[in-house]
Protein backbone atom coordinates (compact mmCIF):
# COMPACT_ATOMS: atom_id res chain seq x y z
CA UNK A 1 0.00 0.00 0.00
CA UNK A 2 1.33 3.39 -0.93
CA UNK A 3 2.12 5.63 2.04
CA UNK A 4 0.73 9.00 0.98
CA UNK A 5 0.77 10.23 4.52
CA UNK A 6 4.07 11.44 5.82
CA UNK A 7 5.41 14.58 4.19
CA UNK A 8 2.53 15.32 1.82
CA UNK A 9 -0.10 15.62 4.54
CA UNK A 10 2.05 17.87 6.65
CA UNK A 11 3.06 19.99 3.69
CA UNK A 12 -0.50 21.19 3.21
CA UNK A 13 -0.71 22.57 6.77
CA UNK A 14 -0.57 26.34 6.40
CA UNK A 15 -0.36 29.13 8.92
CA UNK A 16 -4.09 29.83 8.68
CA UNK A 17 -4.90 26.23 9.62
CA UNK A 18 -2.40 26.31 12.48
CA UNK A 19 -3.88 29.55 13.78
CA UNK A 20 -7.41 28.12 13.68
CA UNK A 21 -6.35 25.03 15.61
CA UNK A 22 -4.46 27.12 18.15
CA UNK A 23 -7.42 29.44 18.70
CA UNK A 24 -9.78 26.48 19.09
CA UNK A 25 -7.54 24.74 21.62
CA UNK A 26 -7.06 27.95 23.58
CA UNK A 27 -10.84 28.22 24.01
CA UNK A 28 -11.22 24.76 25.54
CA UNK A 29 -11.29 24.82 29.37
CA UNK A 30 -8.19 23.33 30.98
CA UNK A 31 -9.48 22.85 34.52
CA UNK A 32 -11.74 20.53 36.47
CA UNK A 33 -15.44 21.42 36.51
CA UNK A 34 -16.59 21.15 40.12
CA UNK A 35 -19.70 22.84 41.44
CA UNK A 36 -20.07 25.04 38.37
CA UNK A 37 -16.51 26.42 38.54
CA UNK A 38 -13.46 25.55 36.48
CA UNK A 39 -10.50 25.06 38.78
CA UNK A 40 -7.03 23.50 38.84
CA UNK A 41 -6.25 20.19 40.49
CA UNK A 42 -5.73 20.35 44.25
CA UNK A 43 -2.01 19.66 43.85
CA UNK A 44 -1.62 21.61 40.61
CA UNK A 45 -0.88 18.47 38.58
CA UNK A 46 -1.57 18.40 34.86
CA UNK A 47 -1.75 15.87 32.06
CA UNK A 48 -0.68 16.32 28.46
CA UNK A 49 -3.09 15.73 25.60
CA UNK A 50 -1.35 14.68 22.38
CA UNK A 51 -2.25 14.69 18.71
CA UNK A 52 -1.80 11.04 17.60
CA UNK A 53 -1.04 12.14 14.04
CA UNK A 54 2.33 13.57 15.09
CA UNK A 55 2.74 13.02 18.84
CA UNK A 56 2.71 16.74 19.63
CA UNK A 57 1.29 17.97 22.93
CA UNK A 58 -1.70 20.15 22.02
CA UNK A 59 -2.84 21.14 25.52
CA UNK A 60 -2.04 20.69 29.19
CA UNK A 61 -5.09 20.21 31.42
CA UNK A 62 -5.72 19.59 35.09
CA UNK A 63 -5.15 16.08 36.44
CA UNK A 64 -7.50 15.42 39.34
CA UNK A 65 -6.49 13.92 42.68
CA UNK A 66 -8.68 11.64 44.77
CA UNK A 67 -9.69 14.70 46.78
CA UNK A 68 -10.79 16.44 43.59
CA UNK A 69 -12.88 13.45 42.59
CA UNK A 70 -14.64 13.40 45.94
CA UNK A 71 -15.16 17.16 45.78
CA UNK A 72 -16.91 16.63 42.43
CA UNK A 73 -19.14 14.02 44.06
CA UNK A 74 -19.82 16.46 46.92
CA UNK A 75 -21.03 19.00 44.36
CA UNK A 76 -23.20 16.45 42.58
CA UNK A 77 -24.80 15.36 45.84
CA UNK A 78 -25.45 18.95 46.91
CA UNK A 79 -27.12 19.80 43.62
CA UNK A 80 -29.13 16.58 43.48
CA UNK A 81 -32.38 17.46 45.29
CA UNK A 82 -32.96 20.71 43.43
CA UNK A 83 -32.20 19.16 40.06
CA UNK A 84 -34.48 16.18 40.73
CA UNK A 85 -37.25 18.66 41.59
CA UNK A 86 -36.69 20.69 38.43
CA UNK A 87 -39.62 20.20 36.05
CA UNK A 88 -38.89 17.67 33.34
CA UNK A 89 -39.74 20.17 30.63
CA UNK A 90 -37.14 22.59 31.99
CA UNK A 91 -34.49 19.87 32.07
CA UNK A 92 -35.38 19.00 28.51
CA UNK A 93 -35.14 22.60 27.34
CA UNK A 94 -31.58 22.87 28.68
CA UNK A 95 -30.60 19.77 26.74
CA UNK A 96 -32.26 21.14 23.62
CA UNK A 97 -30.40 24.44 23.89
CA UNK A 98 -27.15 22.50 24.21
CA UNK A 99 -28.07 20.53 21.08
CA UNK A 100 -28.72 23.73 19.15
CA UNK A 101 -25.42 25.20 20.29
CA UNK A 102 -23.50 22.12 19.18
CA UNK A 103 -25.00 22.53 15.72
CA UNK A 104 -23.61 26.05 15.63
CA UNK A 105 -20.21 24.76 16.77
CA UNK A 106 -20.22 21.73 14.46
CA UNK A 107 -17.00 22.58 12.62
CA UNK A 108 -15.09 23.49 15.77
CA UNK A 109 -16.18 20.36 17.64
CA UNK A 110 -15.34 18.17 14.65
CA UNK A 111 -11.88 19.69 14.33
CA UNK A 112 -11.25 19.28 18.06
CA UNK A 113 -12.09 15.57 17.89
CA UNK A 114 -9.82 15.09 14.89
CA UNK A 115 -6.96 16.82 16.70
CA UNK A 116 -7.18 14.78 19.89
CA UNK A 117 -8.36 11.43 18.52
CA UNK A 118 -7.15 11.35 14.92
CA UNK A 119 -10.23 10.34 12.94
CA UNK A 120 -10.76 11.98 9.53
CA UNK A 121 -12.60 15.27 9.66
CA UNK A 122 -15.55 13.91 7.68
CA UNK A 123 -16.06 11.23 10.32
CA UNK A 124 -15.76 13.78 13.11
CA UNK A 125 -18.51 15.82 11.48
CA UNK A 126 -20.62 12.68 11.42
CA UNK A 127 -19.98 12.14 15.11
CA UNK A 128 -21.13 15.66 15.90
CA UNK A 129 -24.42 14.82 14.22
CA UNK A 130 -24.74 11.46 15.95
CA UNK A 131 -23.46 12.56 19.35
CA UNK A 132 -25.51 15.74 19.59
CA UNK A 133 -28.63 13.77 18.68
CA UNK A 134 -28.58 12.19 22.14
CA UNK A 135 -29.12 15.67 23.60
CA UNK A 136 -32.13 16.23 21.36
CA UNK A 137 -33.54 12.73 21.85
CA UNK A 138 -33.37 12.84 25.63
CA UNK A 139 -34.61 16.42 25.75
CA UNK A 140 -37.79 14.92 24.31
CA UNK A 141 -37.75 11.85 26.57
CA UNK A 142 -37.46 13.88 29.79
CA UNK A 143 -41.16 14.84 29.97
CA UNK A 144 -42.28 11.38 28.84
CA UNK A 145 -41.25 9.46 31.94
CA UNK A 146 -44.43 7.74 33.05
CA UNK A 147 -45.82 5.62 35.85
CA UNK A 148 -49.15 3.87 36.23
CA UNK A 149 -52.17 3.91 38.50
CA UNK A 150 -54.98 1.44 39.03
CA UNK A 151 -56.82 -0.87 41.40
CA UNK A 152 -55.12 -3.94 42.76
CA UNK A 153 -56.63 -7.29 41.74
CA UNK A 154 -58.31 -7.77 45.11
CA UNK A 155 -60.11 -4.44 44.85
CA UNK A 156 -58.88 -3.33 48.28
CA UNK A 157 -56.59 -0.52 47.22
CA UNK A 158 -55.03 1.53 44.44
CA UNK A 159 -51.53 0.94 43.12
CA UNK A 160 -49.32 3.86 42.17
CA UNK A 161 -46.11 3.04 40.29
CA UNK A 162 -43.80 6.01 39.88
CA UNK A 163 -40.30 6.62 38.50
CA UNK A 164 -37.63 8.63 40.33
CA UNK A 165 -34.02 9.69 39.61
CA UNK A 166 -31.58 7.04 40.78
CA UNK A 167 -29.30 9.69 42.33
CA UNK A 168 -25.67 10.77 41.85
CA UNK A 169 -24.02 9.04 38.90
CA UNK A 170 -20.41 8.40 37.92
CA UNK A 171 -19.93 8.22 34.15
CA UNK A 172 -16.66 6.91 32.67
CA UNK A 173 -16.25 7.46 28.94
CA UNK A 174 -13.72 6.02 26.44
CA UNK A 175 -11.41 7.77 24.01
CA UNK A 176 -12.69 6.55 20.65
CA UNK A 177 -15.89 8.62 20.30
CA UNK A 178 -15.18 11.67 22.48
CA UNK A 179 -18.51 13.41 21.91
CA UNK A 180 -20.97 10.58 21.38
CA UNK A 181 -19.84 8.52 24.36
CA UNK A 182 -20.23 11.57 26.60
CA UNK A 183 -23.65 12.67 25.36
CA UNK A 184 -24.94 9.09 25.33
CA UNK A 185 -24.44 8.96 29.11
CA UNK A 186 -24.83 12.59 30.20
CA UNK A 187 -28.06 13.32 28.30
CA UNK A 188 -30.23 10.52 29.77
CA UNK A 189 -28.85 11.08 33.26
CA UNK A 190 -29.70 14.78 33.20
CA UNK A 191 -33.06 14.13 31.55
CA UNK A 192 -33.96 11.70 34.35
CA UNK A 193 -33.09 14.28 37.03
CA UNK A 194 -29.74 12.82 38.10
CA UNK A 195 -26.58 14.77 38.82
CA UNK A 196 -23.32 13.43 37.48
CA UNK A 197 -19.56 13.24 37.74
CA UNK A 198 -17.96 12.51 34.37
CA UNK A 199 -14.46 11.14 33.92
CA UNK A 200 -13.44 11.26 30.26
CA UNK A 201 -10.54 9.22 28.94
CA UNK A 202 -7.20 10.92 29.52
CA UNK A 203 -6.29 10.39 25.85
CA UNK A 204 -9.22 12.45 24.51
CA UNK A 205 -10.68 14.68 27.25
CA UNK A 206 -10.92 17.98 25.37
CA UNK A 207 -14.23 17.35 23.62
CA UNK A 208 -15.92 16.54 26.93
CA UNK A 209 -14.54 19.73 28.47
CA UNK A 210 -15.96 21.76 25.59
CA UNK A 211 -19.29 19.92 25.86
CA UNK A 212 -19.46 20.73 29.57
CA UNK A 213 -19.03 24.42 28.83
CA UNK A 214 -21.79 24.20 26.21
CA UNK A 215 -24.14 22.70 28.81
CA UNK A 216 -23.25 25.41 31.34
CA UNK A 217 -23.93 28.07 28.71
CA UNK A 218 -27.28 26.38 28.02
CA UNK A 219 -28.32 27.06 31.62
CA UNK A 220 -27.37 23.90 33.48
CA UNK A 221 -27.26 24.74 37.22
CA UNK A 222 -23.99 24.57 39.11
CA UNK A 223 -23.04 21.14 40.38
CA UNK A 224 -25.41 19.17 38.15
CA UNK A 225 -22.55 18.26 35.82
CA UNK A 226 -19.01 17.86 37.13
CA UNK A 227 -15.99 16.80 35.07
CA UNK A 228 -12.76 15.35 36.42
CA UNK A 229 -9.88 14.65 34.07
CA UNK A 230 -7.01 12.65 35.50
CA UNK A 231 -3.99 10.52 34.74
CA UNK A 232 -4.57 8.68 38.06
CA UNK A 233 -7.67 6.94 36.76
CA UNK A 234 -7.69 3.93 39.09
CA UNK A 235 -7.44 5.66 42.48
CA UNK A 236 -9.77 8.54 41.56
CA UNK A 237 -12.43 6.25 40.08
CA UNK A 238 -12.29 3.74 42.93
CA UNK A 239 -12.70 6.46 45.56
CA UNK A 240 -15.83 7.75 43.84
CA UNK A 241 -17.27 4.28 43.21
CA UNK A 242 -16.78 3.16 46.82
CA UNK A 243 -18.34 6.32 48.27
CA UNK A 244 -21.72 5.30 49.76
CA UNK A 245 -23.42 8.39 48.33
CA UNK A 246 -22.95 7.23 44.74
CA UNK A 247 -25.93 5.37 43.30
CA UNK A 248 -25.08 4.68 39.67
CA UNK A 249 -22.02 3.72 37.60
CA UNK A 250 -21.91 3.79 33.82
CA UNK A 251 -18.78 2.67 31.98
CA UNK A 252 -17.77 2.17 28.36
CA UNK A 253 -14.49 0.39 27.75
CA UNK A 254 -12.79 -2.98 27.80
CA UNK A 255 -14.33 -6.06 29.37
CA UNK A 256 -11.42 -6.65 31.83
CA UNK A 257 -11.73 -3.11 33.20
CA UNK A 258 -15.51 -3.47 33.29
CA UNK A 259 -15.22 -6.61 35.42
CA UNK A 260 -12.94 -4.80 37.89
CA UNK A 261 -15.35 -1.88 38.15
CA UNK A 262 -18.28 -4.24 38.73
CA UNK A 263 -16.39 -5.74 41.65
CA UNK A 264 -15.90 -2.27 43.12
CA UNK A 265 -19.54 -1.38 42.51
CA UNK A 266 -20.78 -4.52 44.25
CA UNK A 267 -19.93 -3.11 47.69
CA UNK A 268 -22.46 -0.32 47.29
CA UNK A 269 -24.92 -2.42 45.27
CA UNK A 270 -24.76 0.27 42.59
CA UNK A 271 -26.93 0.38 39.53
CA UNK A 272 -24.54 -0.30 36.66
CA UNK A 273 -24.48 0.13 32.91
CA UNK A 274 -21.56 -1.55 31.17
CA UNK A 275 -20.85 -1.18 27.47
CA UNK A 276 -17.85 -3.45 27.04
CA UNK A 277 -15.83 -5.20 24.36
CA UNK A 278 -17.00 -6.74 21.10
CA UNK A 279 -15.98 -9.35 18.57
CA UNK A 280 -18.56 -8.68 15.89
CA UNK A 281 -19.15 -11.27 13.17
CA UNK A 282 -19.93 -10.01 9.65
CA UNK A 283 -21.65 -12.87 7.85
CA UNK A 284 -21.92 -12.90 4.04
CA UNK A 285 -24.05 -15.68 2.57
CA UNK A 286 -23.78 -17.00 -0.97
CA UNK A 287 -26.97 -15.19 -2.04
CA UNK A 288 -25.85 -11.79 -0.70
CA UNK A 289 -25.70 -8.68 -2.84
CA UNK A 290 -21.90 -8.48 -2.92
CA UNK A 291 -21.79 -4.81 -3.86
CA UNK A 292 -23.92 -3.98 -0.84
CA UNK A 293 -21.92 -6.38 1.34
CA UNK A 294 -18.63 -4.74 0.37
CA UNK A 295 -20.06 -1.29 1.05
CA UNK A 296 -21.24 -2.52 4.44
CA UNK A 297 -17.88 -4.12 5.16
CA UNK A 298 -16.04 -0.87 4.52
CA UNK A 299 -18.36 0.97 6.91
CA UNK A 300 -18.43 -1.74 9.57
CA UNK A 301 -14.66 -2.22 9.58
CA UNK A 302 -12.98 1.07 8.74
CA UNK A 303 -15.30 3.58 10.39
CA UNK A 304 -13.28 5.33 13.10
CA UNK A 305 -10.15 3.59 11.77
CA UNK A 306 -11.57 0.32 13.08
CA UNK A 307 -11.44 1.67 16.64
CA UNK A 308 -15.04 0.96 17.61
CA UNK A 309 -16.64 -1.68 19.78
CA UNK A 310 -19.16 -2.16 16.95
CA UNK A 311 -16.42 -2.68 14.34
CA UNK A 312 -16.73 -5.94 12.43
CA UNK A 313 -13.96 -8.21 13.69
CA UNK A 314 -14.50 -11.53 11.88
CA UNK A 315 -15.73 -11.59 8.27
CA UNK A 316 -17.40 -14.96 7.81
CA UNK A 317 -17.97 -15.39 4.08
CA UNK A 318 -19.54 -18.35 2.27
CA UNK A 319 -16.82 -20.30 0.54
CA UNK A 320 -18.44 -19.94 -2.90
CA UNK A 321 -18.10 -16.13 -2.80
CA UNK A 322 -15.15 -15.72 -0.41
CA UNK A 323 -12.54 -15.11 -3.11
CA UNK A 324 -14.69 -12.62 -4.98
CA UNK A 325 -15.58 -10.80 -1.78
CA UNK A 326 -11.89 -10.66 -0.81
CA UNK A 327 -10.93 -9.36 -4.26
CA UNK A 328 -13.54 -6.60 -4.20
CA UNK A 329 -12.91 -5.50 -0.65
CA UNK A 330 -9.13 -5.47 -1.20
CA UNK A 331 -9.55 -3.18 -4.20
CA UNK A 332 -11.62 -0.81 -2.07
CA UNK A 333 -9.12 -0.87 0.80
CA UNK A 334 -6.25 -0.06 -1.53
CA UNK A 335 -8.10 3.14 -2.50
CA UNK A 336 -8.07 4.39 1.09
CA UNK A 337 -5.69 7.23 1.89
CA UNK A 338 -3.88 7.32 5.20
CA UNK A 339 -2.86 10.59 6.83
CA UNK A 340 -3.68 13.33 9.30
CA UNK A 341 -7.43 13.55 9.60
CA UNK A 342 -7.56 17.26 8.82
CA UNK A 343 -6.23 16.74 5.30
CA UNK A 344 -8.48 16.58 2.24
CA UNK A 345 -9.11 13.06 1.00
CA UNK A 346 -7.77 11.25 4.05
CA UNK A 347 -9.95 8.27 5.00
CA UNK A 348 -7.69 6.49 7.53
CA UNK A 349 -6.17 8.46 10.39
CA UNK A 350 -3.69 7.37 13.04
CA UNK A 351 -4.40 4.81 15.71
CA UNK A 352 -4.70 6.30 19.17
CA UNK A 353 -1.20 5.35 20.42
CA UNK A 354 1.78 3.04 20.01
CA UNK A 355 0.13 0.23 21.95
CA UNK A 356 -2.71 0.14 19.42
CA UNK A 357 -0.22 -0.12 16.56
CA UNK A 358 1.69 -2.87 18.36
CA UNK A 359 -1.52 -4.84 18.92
CA UNK A 360 -2.67 -4.60 15.30
CA UNK A 361 0.75 -5.64 14.07
CA UNK A 362 0.96 -8.58 16.48
CA UNK A 363 -2.49 -9.87 15.47
CA UNK A 364 -1.68 -9.66 11.76
CA UNK A 365 1.71 -11.33 12.24
CA UNK A 366 0.14 -14.18 14.21
CA UNK A 367 -2.56 -14.71 11.57
CA UNK A 368 -0.05 -14.83 8.71
CA UNK A 369 2.21 -17.21 10.60
CA UNK A 370 -0.79 -19.52 11.06
CA UNK A 371 -1.53 -19.58 7.33
CA UNK A 372 -3.62 -16.52 6.49
CA UNK A 373 -3.06 -14.77 3.16
CA UNK A 374 -2.03 -11.12 3.39
CA UNK A 375 -3.77 -9.37 0.49
CA UNK A 376 -2.80 -5.78 1.28
CA UNK A 377 -1.32 -3.73 4.10
CA UNK A 378 0.07 -5.54 7.10
CA UNK A 379 2.69 -2.95 7.99
CA UNK A 380 3.17 -0.19 10.52
CA UNK A 381 3.91 3.14 8.85
CA UNK A 382 6.84 5.32 9.78
CA UNK A 383 6.22 8.26 12.08
CA UNK A 384 5.71 10.82 13.23
CA UNK A 385 2.34 9.61 14.42
CA UNK A 386 0.89 6.19 15.17
CA UNK A 387 -0.23 4.75 11.86
CA UNK A 388 -0.97 1.23 10.66
CA UNK A 389 -1.74 0.41 7.03
CA UNK A 390 -5.30 -0.63 6.19
CA UNK A 391 -5.07 -4.41 5.89
CA UNK A 392 -6.98 -7.35 4.40
CA UNK A 393 -6.35 -10.97 5.40
CA UNK A 394 -8.09 -13.95 3.84
CA UNK A 395 -8.26 -17.64 4.76
CA UNK A 396 -7.64 -16.82 8.41
CA UNK A 397 -7.17 -20.10 10.26
CA UNK A 398 -8.91 -21.35 13.40
CA UNK A 399 -6.86 -20.64 16.49
CA UNK A 400 -5.58 -17.29 15.21
CA UNK A 401 -5.57 -14.63 17.92
CA UNK A 402 -7.29 -12.19 15.59
CA UNK A 403 -10.46 -14.31 15.80
CA UNK A 404 -10.55 -14.16 19.61
CA UNK A 405 -9.33 -10.66 20.42
CA UNK A 406 -10.90 -7.33 19.59
CA UNK A 407 -8.70 -5.82 16.87
CA UNK A 408 -9.45 -2.10 17.32
CA UNK A 409 -7.60 -1.23 14.15
CA UNK A 410 -7.95 -1.14 10.34
CA UNK A 411 -7.58 -4.89 9.76
CA UNK A 412 -10.21 -6.95 7.91
CA UNK A 413 -9.95 -10.72 8.48
CA UNK A 414 -11.87 -13.16 6.26
CA UNK A 415 -12.85 -16.71 7.24
CA UNK A 416 -14.73 -19.01 4.80
CA UNK A 417 -17.69 -21.16 5.85
CA UNK A 418 -19.77 -23.83 4.08
CA UNK A 419 -23.34 -23.67 5.43
CA UNK A 420 -25.67 -21.72 7.70
CA UNK A 421 -25.13 -23.88 10.75
CA UNK A 422 -21.37 -23.43 10.51
CA UNK A 423 -21.80 -19.68 10.10
CA UNK A 424 -23.89 -19.52 13.27
CA UNK A 425 -21.42 -21.68 15.18
CA UNK A 426 -18.48 -19.51 14.16
CA UNK A 427 -20.34 -16.28 14.80
CA UNK A 428 -21.38 -17.32 18.31
CA UNK A 429 -17.97 -18.77 19.21
CA UNK A 430 -16.93 -15.85 21.40
CA UNK A 431 -17.45 -14.56 24.93
CA UNK A 432 -18.70 -11.30 23.43
CA UNK A 433 -22.14 -10.48 22.06
CA UNK A 434 -22.41 -6.81 21.17
CA UNK A 435 -23.37 -6.66 17.50
CA UNK A 436 -23.51 -8.82 14.38
CA UNK A 437 -23.93 -8.09 10.69
CA UNK A 438 -25.63 -10.40 8.18
CA UNK A 439 -25.91 -10.09 4.41
CA UNK A 440 -28.46 -12.28 2.61
CA UNK A 441 -31.35 -11.82 0.19
CA UNK A 442 -33.29 -14.64 1.89
CA UNK A 443 -35.76 -13.03 4.31
CA UNK A 444 -36.44 -16.32 6.08
CA UNK A 445 -32.73 -16.83 6.63
CA UNK A 446 -32.44 -13.26 7.87
CA UNK A 447 -35.16 -13.94 10.45
CA UNK A 448 -33.44 -17.14 11.52
CA UNK A 449 -30.20 -15.24 12.03
CA UNK A 450 -32.00 -12.65 14.18
CA UNK A 451 -33.13 -15.54 16.35
CA UNK A 452 -29.88 -17.52 16.36
CA UNK A 453 -27.08 -14.97 16.69
CA UNK A 454 -26.16 -14.18 20.31
CA UNK A 455 -25.77 -10.41 20.07
CA UNK A 456 -27.67 -7.48 21.51
CA UNK A 457 -27.76 -5.68 18.16
CA UNK A 458 -27.77 -6.78 14.54
CA UNK A 459 -27.41 -5.14 11.16
CA UNK A 460 -29.34 -7.03 8.47
CA UNK A 461 -27.93 -5.91 5.11
CA UNK A 462 -26.57 -2.73 6.74
CA UNK A 463 -23.08 -2.01 8.08
CA UNK A 464 -23.79 0.70 10.70
CA UNK A 465 -26.48 0.22 13.36
CA UNK A 466 -25.96 3.00 15.91
CA UNK A 467 -28.81 5.49 16.35
CA UNK A 468 -29.82 7.67 19.29
CA UNK A 469 -33.39 6.36 19.05
CA UNK A 470 -32.30 2.72 19.38
CA UNK A 471 -31.19 0.74 22.47
CA UNK A 472 -27.42 0.23 22.29
CA UNK A 473 -25.90 -2.65 24.23
CA UNK A 474 -24.80 -6.26 24.20
CA UNK A 475 -25.24 -9.76 25.52
CA UNK A 476 -22.79 -12.01 27.35
CA UNK A 477 -19.54 -10.25 28.30
CA UNK A 478 -20.26 -7.28 26.07
CA UNK A 479 -22.10 -5.60 28.88
CA UNK A 480 -25.17 -4.76 30.91
CA UNK A 481 -27.97 -2.30 30.29
CA UNK A 482 -28.80 -0.15 27.28
CA UNK A 483 -27.93 3.35 26.10
CA UNK A 484 -30.12 5.36 23.77
CA UNK A 485 -33.73 4.80 22.77
CA UNK A 486 -36.67 4.80 25.12
CA UNK A 487 -34.73 2.29 27.21
CA UNK A 488 -31.80 4.63 27.82
CA UNK A 489 -33.47 6.96 30.31
CA UNK A 490 -34.67 4.04 32.45
CA UNK A 491 -31.07 3.19 33.29
CA UNK A 492 -31.15 6.37 35.42
CA UNK A 493 -34.56 5.87 37.04
CA UNK A 494 -35.73 3.71 39.92
CA UNK A 495 -39.23 2.41 40.47
CA UNK A 496 -41.44 3.05 43.50
CA UNK A 497 -44.69 1.23 44.20
CA UNK A 498 -47.20 2.83 46.55
CA UNK A 499 -50.45 1.30 47.79
CA UNK A 500 -53.32 3.53 48.88
CA UNK A 501 -56.68 2.47 50.38
CA UNK A 502 -59.58 2.01 48.03
CA UNK A 503 -61.38 5.37 48.02
CA UNK A 504 -64.70 3.56 48.23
Amino acid sequence: MTDERATDARATDDSETDERESALLAGVPDGLLIGGRWRPAADGATLAVRDPSNGDVVKEIASATVADGLAALDAACAAGPAWAATPARERGEILRRAFDRLQELREDVALLMTIEMGKPLAESRGEVGYGSEFLRWFSEEAPRVQGRYGPNPEGTGRMIVSQHPVGPCFLITPWNFPLAMATRKIAPALAAGCTVVVKPASLTPLTTLLLAQVLLDAGLPDGVLNVVTTKDTGPVSEAIIRDPRLRKLSFTGSTPVGRALLEQAAGGVLRTSMELGGNAPFVVFDDADLDRAVDGAMAAKFRNIGQACTAANRFLVHRSVADEFARRVTARVEELRTGRGTQEGVTIGPLIDDRAVDKADALVTDAVERGATLRTGGTRLEGPGTYYAATVLSDVQAGSSILREEIFGPVLAIVPFDDEDEAVRLANDTEYGLVSYVYTRDLARGQRMIDRLETGMMGLNVGVVSNAAAPFGGWKQSGLGREGGAEGIHEYLQTKYTLTPDPA
